[in-house]
């Protein structure tokens, strides 16, 4: 055993005596007889798949010249010998490309087939398909067809939908790592598909050879390895682990038979050929009476044989495989009738398996999908076989039948009960078939709700002879009390549907309708036919129908009863429509009464005007919230100016829609119509419009010089007297005058509840970003707390002092100011100068772990999540300190001491302080790893030292004798270090605590 694997042994032997030692991958470098022993083992641990990946991995790690440049692995022999024990290691599995597929990475497999094709001597340079394999020496040619095979069998399985693993908390720089790992096997399968043709002329030409072939074991390795190949052991024929002919075509089959199915999406004359490579697999398989060397799954096979029949339309004398034949057949010719007649026989023989059956239903729901018309009947309809071949053999029921049962109609109810009576063998029924079905009838009683259809399955024939009288009598009690006004055990079903329709029964069915449709035209239709039934206010039929308070006078004064409901209707469904962000259903029903109220109401247009402007409003924002870049139309623009500048009298407008136009217009930067062009008697009467002028004028003069800025200074005022309270003096019963505190102040120029409201509809940065800047710098004058500030951008503009602070509502200035940035978050996860604010306000109001979250946030945000260094201006020394701060209150004292490394100058006493805390809720010592401070690794080894805790001494003295860390060491290698160690300890933080 090698000195340093001796060391490792004394260090661990002390506290876990009776743990098996992993055996390192430099001890087989020592100790040549090593490996084989190791293999040889029931559980070698590593495992071979593991030793493959450790050799090859430290085969090929880039190494450091004198100038510190990053070189390629060099070729020495000590690479070479690694490289050699992973052949031997495959060499052990007998090249089982199911068994590397399974436990190697595309790259790492794809490396390792490179080097097997090197030591085989296949001619470089030369493209396989050029090669002559009858020329070849045996393990040459053996060496180029298992390659080959790997190659397809690799486009084959990248076809196949994987769930992506997600690297686990341990695994600290996995997000670059599976990043590179999955460019570079993009890149190898883009490379295997383009010499797809090839690799399959190779493995057709390997099929035509009869000889039996011969592979590498950890003999022949050994020869090379040590140069003995000069009686030519290695080339001849008897060198080896000999694969008969039959085996290797086996195999070969298979594989070109996966590649072919797999082309034949888009090429179907290749299914003719894969049909031919798996007959030809299966047949071989049937002649080797123990086919040692053959790994394929027979399980798949089997499925591929089944659907190239399908595909090919070949036939033979297997019961189950002509039935499954007879299926695609009819789906193939459309007879869809004769499909469902086939499921319903097999209802009965139950011939067919459960997953075919689906798979055809699915078959057609796709078929559905794609738009095929006249097949929505035909999937019920299967779905029914289905359902009911489940209940015969007692299984849950598929959601998809269930669904159906939501909606039933006569017609299905029928078509069920036919099935069910059609599924039963009469004269053979076993006891567990009648109970089956017996509880899939009480199924279907229980999931109907409309009582014509209740009577149905109650009446049937099959429902009498399944249930026992007692079920029927529990099963008839519990339906009576679902509707206790229907005699259930009433006599034949016909005369239900004879009962004459009354007067009420219309009003009732109509009502019904003028509820659940939107289509205008129709409604007005219902709405005449209601009217010649009764004269009262359809308007009243929905109590969820609602119209603005300031419409209501206006539309119940229009004298005709039939044109009053119309509007109130088309009005109010609009409204609706827009509440959940259907507009095209609102457009319809808006347009509709825009040109009724023409006809006999200037006042009511003007309002229906107004709504559709608010409409398509709310459409362009909505399509803008959902990632949409276009700006709006010009028209839609000039519409909103036209609102804003509108002075006809009488006309009521709602507080909403100016609200609406004012946002809308900050939203697409229109700051110089605000500012410039508005006329100046609606700043005075609309509070929306001068406070927008004030935020389009802030905005504006943000990049000028501090002196410029007077409306920075207006805004601020009137931000602060809606945020402050107004006072009344109240006189109490004993004489004294008291003070009334009202929070809603009336001496802003709106109510804070409104103005709050308004911020929300907003969503251009930099006017969030100004609003933010002025709430924070509010909050911090009210606060008057110097060391927990709030920081934000552009903080100089605002005054820094209040002459009344005492009528400021300081809870309301923390309530707006905590509601807007999280607003801006939604709108922007990512702006790094909103998500420190964010923490700023978790951290001054200690809620420590949600700070440390979004200071975590930012510093991703900005550095494509650590992999680049996070920008100082985002990372300042206060944001560490605050990031300190809060690890040291979560008493993660490790963490505490990574993050005073990140300080400019190194908080030395701050890290020993923390070191010196033996409570610590952090994982201590693997975070030794990102330390790059020599000093402080060197009292992490004195303080464990002190304490007698040597594991984590020696992890301590592991991390300080890195060579990237020696103090001599140019101050470029020092830095990239410490950048290193940085961004990997900030990702483990951020799956600490994202």
């Amino acid at each position: 055993m090698s000195a340093e694997a001796a060391d490792r042994v004394a260090a661990v032997g002390n506290s876990r005596p009776g743990t098996p030692l992993q055996t390192s991958w430099f001890e087989f470098l020592l100790d040549g007889s090593l490996l084989e022993k190791h293999l040889q083992r029931s559980y070698p641990d590593p495992t071979p798949v593991q030793l493959i990946i450790q050799f090859l991995e430290q085969a090929s790690k880039p190494s450091v010249n004198e100038q510190n440049q990053v070189q390629p692995p060099a070729d020495n022999r000590r690479n070479r010998t690694l490289k050699l024990l992973a052949l031997k290691v495959a060499a052990h599995m007998k090249w089982d490309l199911d068994a590397l597929e399974k436990g190697l990475t595309i790259p790492v497999l794809n490396m390792l087939l490179n080097e097997l094709l090197c030591v085989s001597k296949v001619p470089p340079g030369v493209k396989h398909v050029d090669l002559d394999l009858s020329t070849l020496p045996p393990t040459t040619a053996m060496a180029v067809v298992i390659y080959n095979r790997w190659a397809i069998r690799t486009i084959v399985l990248s076809s196949f939908p994987e769930k992506q693993t997600k690297p686990g908390p341990h695994q600290i720089n996995m997000l670059s790592i599976v990043q590179q790992e999955k460019e570079m096997t993009e890149n190898i399968l883009t490379v295997l598909k383009e010499q797809a043709t090839d690799s399959i002329s190779v493995l057709e030409g390997a099929l035509q050879l009869k000889k039996d072939f011969f592979v590498h074991t950890l003999r022949t390795l050994d020869l090379l390895a040590a140069d003995a190949a000069a009686n030519g052991e290695t080339e001849s024929s008897t060198a080896g682990l000999r694969i008969s002919a039959d085996e290797l075509h086996c195999q070969v089959h298979y594989d070109l038979g996966g590649i072919f199915f797999q082309q034949g999406c888009t090429n179907q004359p290749a299914y003719q050929k894969a049909h031919d490579h798996f007959r030809q697999t299966r047949e071989l398989l049937k002649k080797l009476d123990s086919a040692v060397h053959v790994h394929l799954d027979e399980k798949r096979l089997a499925g591929y044989w089944n659907a190239c029949k399908a595909l090919t339309e070949d036939c033979d004398s297997d019961s189950q495989t002509t039935s499954y034949n007879q299926i695609n057949s009819l789906i193939r010719a459309h007879n869809y009738q004769a499909v469902i007649e086939a499921f319903i026989k097999d209802n009965v023989s139950r011939t067919l398996p459960n997953h075919f059956r689906r798979s055809v239903l699915r078959e057609f729901l796709y078929k559905v999908q794609q738009v095929e018309s006249g097949l929505d009947e035909v999937c019920h309809k299967l779905c029914i076989c289905n359902a009911v071949r489940d209940a015969l053999e007692g299984d849950i029921l598929s959601v998809r039948f269930q669904q159906l049962l939501l909606n039933p109609s006569k017609k299905l109810v029928d078509f069920i009960l036919e099935v069910c009576t059609l599924s039963l063998e009469k004269e053979n029924m076993s006891e567990t078939i009648r109970k089956n079905m017996a509880i899939f009838m009480k199924t279907l009683c229980e999931s109907l709700e409309e009582l014509p259809l209740l009577f149905m399955v109650s009446s049937h024939k099959l429902f009498m002879e399944l249930l026992r009288e007692e079920e029927r009598k529990i099963l008839v009690e519990q339906m009576r009390k679902r509707s206790a006004t229907i005699n259930l055990s009433a006599k034949p079903l016909p005369s239900f549907y004879d009962i004459p329709a009354s007067a009420s029964v219309n009003i009732g069915q109509l009502e019904q309708q003028l509820i659940l449709l939107l289509e205008p035209r129709r409604l007005r239709q219902i709405l005449i036919e209601l009217h010649g039934l009764a004269e009262r206010p359809f308007w009243k039929v929905n109590s969820k129908w609602e119209v603005p308070p300031d419409y209501i006078n206006v539309i119940l004064g229009i004298k005709d009863n039939l044109t009053k409901d119309l509007v109130y209707i088309l009005m109010a469904k609009g409204l609706h429509c827009i509440s959940i962000k259907d507009f095209a259903h609102a457009r319809q029903l808006f347009s509709a009464c825009l040109e009724l109220v023409t006809e006999f109401s200037p006042k009511l247009r003007q309002v229906m005007l107004n709504e559709m402007l608010l409409l398509d409003i709310r459409a362009h924002e909505t399509m803008a919230s959902e990632g949409s870049k276009e700006r709006p139309p010009p028209d839609l623009v000039s519409r909103v100016r036209g609102y804003l500048e509108m002075r006809i009298h009488d006309v009521p407008l709602r507080q909403v829609v100016g609200e609406e136009c004012v946002a809308f217009m900050l939203n697409w930067r229109e700051n110089d119509y605000l500012t410039l062009q508005v006329p100046p008697s609606l700043v005075i009467n609309n509070p929306y419009i001068k406070l927008g002028q004030l935020l389009a004028s802030t905005c504006k003069e943000l990049p000028g010089p501090k002196e410029s800025r007077r409306t920075a200074k207006e805004l601020w005022d009137v931000v602060v007297q809606i945020c402050s309270m107004s006072i009344q003096h109240k006189r109490n019963s004993d004489g004294r005058v008291g003070l009334i505190k009202h929070r809603e102040s009336s001496m802003g120029i709106m109510y804070r509840s409104k103005f709050i409201t308004f911020i929300k509809k907003l969503r251009e940065p930099l006017v969030l970003t100004t609003l933010i800047s002025l709430f924070v710098r509010l909050h911090s004058i009210v606060r008057d707390d110097i060391v927990n500030e709030v920081t934000a951008e552009h903080l100089s503009i605002w005054p820094s002092s209040l002459p009344n602070i005492q009528a400021v509502d300081v809870e309301a200035v923390a309530v707006t100011v905590k509601e807007l940035v999280s607003h801006a978050l939604v709108l922007n996860p990512n702006n790094q100068s909103w998500l420190v604010t964010q923490a700023d306000i978790y951290f001054v109001t200690n809620q420590y772990s949600a700070a440390l979250n979004f200071y975590l946030q930012a510093g991703a945000v900005c550095s494509d999540f650590f992999t680049k260094a996070v920008p100082p201006d985002i990372y300042t020394d206060q944001v560490l300190k605050r990031m300190i701060k809060c690890c040291s209150i979560m008493n993660c004292h490790t963490q505490v001491a990574v993050l005073c490394q990140f300080l400019r100058e190194v908080d030395y006493m701050t890290a020993f302080k923390a070191l010196q805390e033996q409570n610590s809720h952090d994982a201590m010592d693997s975070f030794y790893d990102y330390i790059w401070d020599v000093t402080i690794l060197e009292y992490l080894t004195h303080i464990h030292h002190k304490r007698g805790e040597t594991e984590k001494r020696q992890i301590a003295i592991k991390a300080i004798g890195q060579t990237e860390l020696n103090t001599s060491n140019p101050e470029e290698v020092l830095q990239l270090a410490a950048q290193k160690r940085k961004k990997r300890f900030l990702q483990a933080m951020a799956k600490l605590y994202f």
